[in-house]
C-alpha cells in the first residue's frame, strides 16, 4: 500500500470529483465515524480512508456498476442485477484495490459492506456501516437515528443489528427482497450477542 499521506490525499482528490452532495455526505459520515472511532479505539486514519472511500462509485449509473462489476469479477445476482445501487461498495473496493493500491483487507471490506453488512465484518467496518446510516440527512429514512446513536455509543454489534432487523422488517412488509447478505449479519449477530 502507499503510504498513507499519500492515499489519504489520492482519496480526498477522488471524493473532490464527486457530485457535490455526495461529498457533503462523505464528509458529515466522517465526522460521525471519527466520534465512533475514537469511542471503540479503532484507528482513525484508517476510519478516515474508509470513510472516504466508501462512496467512490456511488454516483455511477447502474449499467455501469453492473459492467465494472463483472470486469472486476465481482458477482451480480438477480437482486443486484434488479437494484445495482448495491454493487457500489463492491466496485469502489475493487478501485480502491486497483486505483489506490490499497491492501488493507479490514478497510476493503468495510467499503465492500457498508450497505448489506457482512458476517465477518470488522470493528471498522462495522464503525462505517453505522455511521453511514446515521447522516442526518437521512433522518427521513432512518427515523430512529437518536436511538441508534445511542446503542451505537455503547456496542456496534447491538447498533448493527437493530438496523439491519428494523430494515429487514420494512423491507418484508412492502414486499421488497432483503439482501442475503443482510440476513446472514442478522444470523451471526444473533449468535454472537443473543
Amino acid at each position: 500500500m502507499t503510504t498513507s499521506g499519500v492515499c489519504l490525499q489520492r482519496l480526498q482528490d477522488r471524493v473532490g470529483l464527486l457530485p457535490e452532495g455526495l461529498q457533503a455526505h462523505i464528509y458529515r459520515v466522517r465526522d460521525i465515524a471519527f466520534e465512533l472511532s475514537s469511542r471503540h479505539h479503532v484507528d482513525i486514519q484508517r476510519t478516515e480512508l474508509a470513510v472516504l472511500g466508501h462512496d467512490v462509485a456511488r454516483a455511477l449509473k447502474g449499467e455501469e456498476l453492473l459492467r465494472r462489476a463483472v470486469a472486476a469479477g465481482i458477482a451480480a445476482g438477480k437482486l443486484e442485477r434488479r437494484a445495482p445501487v448495491l454493487l457500489h461498495g463492491p466496485v469502489g473496493a475493487e478501485s480502491l484495490r486497483r486505483e489506490d493500491d490499497i491492501d488493507d483487507e479490514e478497510l476493503l471490506e468495510a467499503v465492500r459492506w457498508h450497505s448489506t453488512g457482512h458476517p465477518e465484518l470488522g470493528l471498522l467496518g462495522k464503525v462505517i456501516f453505522i455511521s453511514d446510516k446515521l447522516d442526518p440527512r437521512k433522518s427521513g429514512s432512518y427515523p430512529y437515528q437518536t436511538e441508534l446513536r445511542r446503542m451505537a455509543e455503547e456496542d456496534l454489534d447491538i447498533a448493527l443489528l437493530e438496523f439491519l432487523c428494523r430494515e429487514s422488517e420494512g423491507r418484508l412488509r412492502r414486499r421488497e427482497p432483503v439482501h442475503p447478505l443482510s440476513l446472514e449479519t442478522i444470523n451471526a449477530l444473533l449468535v454472537d450477542v443473543g
